[in-house]
C-alpha cells in the first residue's frame, strides 16, 4: 500500500493454483509494483494453499521480493483479514446483494474501491505493530515504509 491499495484482482474462472497466482498477481502487479518501491517493498499474502508452494516462494525469491509470513485466519496477528472482513461486510450489507458473478466482481471492485483510508491505516498500524513483535522476521522492520 502506498497511501491506498492496489486494484482488486478479481479470479473470475476456476481455481486459484499456484502457477495462476505466479501469472496474473505476482509478475504483472507485483513485480512491477516492488520494482517500483525498490528494495524497502515487503510482502504481504495470507496464507491460501496456492500462496505456500515451493513454486511461489522461488518467484518471489527470484524477483527479490520478501514476505511478511503471517498465521491464516486470525486478525490479531495477520491484519489482511480485517480487510477481507470489511469487504465481505460491505458486499452483503448492499441494498440489492449480488447474485451472480457478474454482479459479485462488480460489486467486490466498487467495494474495494470505496474501503475506508482509515480502515486501510489502522491495517498499516497493525502491520508495523505484528511485525515488531515478531522475532523471526528477516527484514528490518525500521527500514521498511512500504508493503503491498
Amino acid at each position: 500500500m502506498i497511501k491506498g491499495c492496489m486494484r482488486l484482482h478479481v479470479v473470475a474462472n476456476g481455481t486459484m493454483t499456484d502457477q495462476r497466482y505466479i501469472d496474473e498477481v505476482l509478475l504483472p502487479h507485483v513485480r512491477l509494483f516492488r520494482g517500483a518501491v525498490g528494495d524497502k517493498c515487503v510482502f504481504m499474502d495470507d496464507n491460501a494453499t496456492c500462496h505456500r508452494t515451493l513454486a511461489v516462494q522461488d518467484c518471489l525469491d527470484s524477483e527479490g521480493i520478501q514476505r511478511l509470513v503471517c498465521p491464516a485466519r486470525s486478525p490479531d496477528q495477520n491484519p489482511i483479514e480485517n480487510v477481507w472482513d470489511a469487504l465481505g461486510r460491505q458486499v452483503t450489507g448492499r441494498n440489492y446483494p449480488p447474485t451472480y458473478k457478474n454482479t459479485l466482481i462488480r460489486a467486490l471492485t466498487e467495494e474495494w474501491d470505496k474501503l475506508p483510508q482509515q480502515l486501510l491505516d489502522k491495517v498499516v498500524q497493525k502491520w508495523y505493530d505484528v511485525w515488531n513483535v515478531a522475532s523471526h522476521s528477516t527484514v528490518d522492520i525500521s527500514r521498511t515504509d512500504t508493503f503491498l
